[in-house]
Parts: structure tokens; C-alpha cells; sequence
């Protein structure tokens, strides 16, 4: 009997430590955004879905994780197993070979097929993450852009927003509303520099003023009064209007003035609706109102931008199988209704990626009149035409060529000199230029 329990109990000591290598742990790369911030916290309930998975976090600044997930996947490092990746980077990256495609692992795993649901995620999210027809991302959320307003601010000066802004209501809005002597600003808008954060923000400005990155040859177009005439007008809003310190401002610390009632206006990304309405972090969740990106005087297309924070499983992981079933419950519609019922409010949802979240009849009444405004705003962004002449490139507010990561944070620091005064506009638009023009030479674009 003694020998019979001495041998139960090292099968059992034998079992344990099968168990306990079987076990993966993966690492995971993310932007500091409070989406991802929740997708983080809910963690233990994809652990007890899938014991044998630990996860692992890596969590960043915007621009920081681009820097690092960029060198990791492009020196095929494998020190992330799930990279958080924008639209931007997935048909790049596929091309160069840095990621998964997903198709295989869908075709392979005929359960997680049919409950994901393919076909529930909004076409021009998906296209915006395939390349040569495969699947190489699942959007965690997606977004356009949009403009936020002070209805109590508003209604005190007399003013009414009307669906569609232009830029110059937008100013003279701005300019009935500022109030610093009270803490309140105009109008807050990105100044961090950054390709993803002020040149998101300013690309869209240049497109519907008119303007574009490069010509259908490809030479600079960043010398032109098109771009000038937006550079000013920006410049010039900010420094009329906004708060201090803009070029320290992104898109999280434009949240947070926004949120606390600091803010008239706020154009940015549709996904802060659902945070502007969550009362557990806004405190204007009764006054916060909603209308379509600003459009300028030169054209509408190009106003509002398409972008998608997705999940990628970069081509060095050795743990795709474990990878594959985080993005899948992270993307999933049953996470969507965990974090409903982790927030209490189905407004706080990660928004813009399945047609059934907006069939959802409890969360067309949480984000009320916020959600058909942005479905349509994703499905009305076109990347293929984002301005009025024709361009060589496809993307709204970034140039999808492998160069822009580079280019466009470089502008975005020229752009943010001219903003805080330590050079001219006309300075900032010539080393703009200068810099595009040598991207198309050196990079071969030009025939």
C-alpha cells in the first residue's frame, strides 16, 4: 500500500511537471491607450480560458512601441510573440515577410473560425489589414476622426455646432469659447510631434485644404500654398486658442484636458467618444457633443482618417498557436461584451470593428447619438483617394511607403518648431520639403 501511494504520488509529481513545461508564456507588446489598458487588466479572464497560456506585457508610449516593435520584428528578434501594430504597418510588414499570415491558422482551427466570425468585422477594417488577399492583423479597435464639443461651453457663448464644421467655423467657435482666465481653452488638438500623432492630425488638415504629400511622380508637394496656407492656419489656431505646452500634447493628454471640461473643442479620433461618455473617467459626460471631422476650403476628402490599433503575430514567435488564441479572444465578440460588463457600459466598449456592435441594441443606447456618426465616418474614409488631386499612395493621414515612419515624425518636429516659435513657417515647410524630397530620390520612387 505504502508503495502504491509512493508511486501515485510520483506519477502525479511527473504529471505536475508536464503541465508546468507545457505551459506558454507569451509576450505582448502595446500602446499605453486606456483601451489596451483594459485589455491588460482583463488578463485572468483569458488565463482561465486558457490555463496553459501566461501572458506576459510590454506596455509603451505611442511612439516608443513603434521604435521597438519595428526593430524587433524587422531584426527578427522574436522578443514579442503578439505585436500591437496600426493600419500603417500591417501591409508593410506582410510585404517584407515580418508577419504571420492568419488565413492558415483560421482554416486550421475550425472552433475559434466560427465563433470569431469573420465576416462580422467591418470590410474596410479588414482591407486595411490584408495585403496580396490574407488576413495579417485582427483590429483590437478602429477609428476615424471626429470632432468633440462643450455643449454647456457652447450653449453659454450662443453658439451651435453644426454637423459638418468647417475649419474657419471651427476658429471662430474657438475663439467665443476661450476662456484661460477660467482654465478653459478654445480648441485643443495634437502637437506632440510624431507621424502618429500631430501629422495625423495636420495630414488630414493639409488633404482638405488641398494639398498632398507627393505628386503622381512623386515629387514633394510640401512647398506648396496649399500647405502653407494649413501650416498657418494651425499654427495659428493652437497659439490663439489652445492651452500651453500643445507640442507636449497627444492624443492621451488632449483626452484628459478634454475629459476634465478644459476644452471647447477637440477634433481627434472617434474611439475617445466612448471614453468622453464613461462617467468613471469624464467629467462631461452630460455636455460632450459630437459632429463629423472638420472639412476645409479646398476639398472633404482627406478630412477624417481610417486607422485600426490591431493584433499581429510577428513572423519570429515561435508560439503561434498560443498567440493566435490571445488575438482571437482579445478581438473577439465576446471580449467586447466583458469589457461591457467590466465598465457597466456598453459605451466603453472598443469601438469601430464589428457590424454587430452596432446592432447591438444596448450599445446603440449607451453611445447614442455617437455611434452611427462613427460607422459612417469609417466607412466613408477612402486611403485609396484620401485628397483632391491624385496621389501615388494610398493612406489618409500617413504616406503608406516604409519611409514615412521616419519622414513623417521628422515633419512633425519641423511642424511642432514652427508651433512653439522656434522657427518660421516658411523655415518648417523648406526642411519639410527638403526632407520628402530626398525620401522619393533616395528611396527610388522617382522614375
Amino acid at each position: 500500500m505504502k508503495r502504491l501511494s509512493l508511486l501515485s504520488l510520483a506519477l502525479c509529481a511527473t504529471s505536475l511537471g508536464v503541465s508546468a513545461q507545457a505551459a506558454t508564456t507569451i509576450t505582448i507588446a502595446t500602446v499605453n491607450n486606456p483601451d489596451m489598458v483594459t485589455m491588460q487588466k482583463l488578463t485572468p479572464e483569458f488565463t482561465k480560458k486558457y490555463p496553459d497560456i501566461n501572458v506576459k506585457w510590454v506596455v509603451l508610449p505611442e511612439n516608443e512601441l513603434r521604435q521597438k516593435v519595428t526593430l524587433d520584428v524587422a531584426s527578427n528578434a522574436g522578443g514579442f510573440d503578439v505585436a500591437t501594430v496600426g493600419t500603417y504597418e500591417v501591409p508593410i510588414w506582410a510585404k517584407n515577410g515580418w508577419l504571420d499570415p492568419l488565413n492558415p491558422m483560421f482554416n486550421k482551427d475550425t472552433a475559434i473560425a466560427k465563433s470569431y466570425d469573420l465576416t462580422d468585422v467591418l470590410e474596410p477594417v479588414r482591407k486595411g489589414l490584408s495585403y496580396n488577399g490574407q488576413l495579417y492583423a485582427l483590429p483590437f479597435y478602429a477609428e476615424s476622426s471626429m470632432t468633440y464639443y462643450n455643449k454647456d461651453l457652447f450653449k453659454k457663448a450662443g453658439l451651435t455646432m453644426p454637423a459638418q464644421p468647417t475649419w474657419q467655423q471651427i476658429e471662430q467657435f474657438a475663439a467665443k469659447v476661450h476662456n484661460p482666465a477660467q482654465g478653459v481653452y478654445g480648441i485643443c488638438l495634437r502637437g506632440l510631434p510624431g507621424w502618429g500623432e500631430n501629422m495625423a492630425l495636420f495630414t488630414t488638415i493639409v488633404n482638405t485644404f488641398g494639398g498632398r504629400w507627393y505628386d503622381q511622380n512623386w515629387n514633394a508637394q510640401l512647398n506648396t500654398p496649399a500647405w502653407k496656407n494649413a501650416m498657418t492656419f494651425y499654427v495659428n489656431l493652437l497659439k490663439k486658442y489652445g492651452p500651453p505646452g500643445a507640442t507636449s500634447n497627444g492624443f492621451t493628454e488632449n483626452l484628459t484636458l478634454m475629459s476634465q471640461g478644459k476644452c471647447g473643442m477637440w477634433v481627434d479620433a472617434t474611439v475617445a467618444a466612448g471614453f468622453l461618455k464613461d462617467p468613471a473617467s469624464s467629467k462631461i459626460v452630460n455636455s460632450v457633443g459630437f459632429a463629423n471631422a472638420p472639412v476645409g476650403p479646398g476639398t472633404p476628402r482627406g478630412s477624417n482618417w481610417l486607422w485600426s490599433w490591431s493584433l499581429a503575430i510577428p513572423k519570429s514567435t515561435k508560439k503561434e498557436d498560443a498567440a493566435f488564441k490571445f488575438i482571437t479572444w482579445a478581438t473577439s465578440k465576446d471580449y467586447i461584451a466583458l469589457v461591457a460588463k467590466e465598465k457597466g457600459t456598453w459605451a466603453a466598449v472598443p469601438p469601430g470593428t464589428r457590424a454587430s456592435t452596432y446592432a447591438n441594441p444596448n450599445y446603440k443606447k449607451a453611445a447614442g447619438d455617437f455611434a452611427s456618426l462613427v460607422l459612417n465616418s469609417i466607412r466613408r474614409a477612402d486611403p485609396t483617394r484620401p485628397t483632391k488631386d491624385p496621389v501615388p499612395y494610398t493612406g489618409i493621414q500617413f504616406v503608406g511607403i516604409p519611409q514615412f515612419q521616419a519622414l513623417g515624425t521628422q515633419v512633425g518636429q519641423y511642424l511642432a518648431g514652427a508651433l512653439s516659435g522656434q522657427t518660421s513657417i516658411d523655415q518648417a515647410l523648406k526642411q519639410a520639403q527638403d526632407a520628402a524630397a530626398r525620401v522619393a530620390k533616395e528611396g527610388g520612387y522617382q522614375k
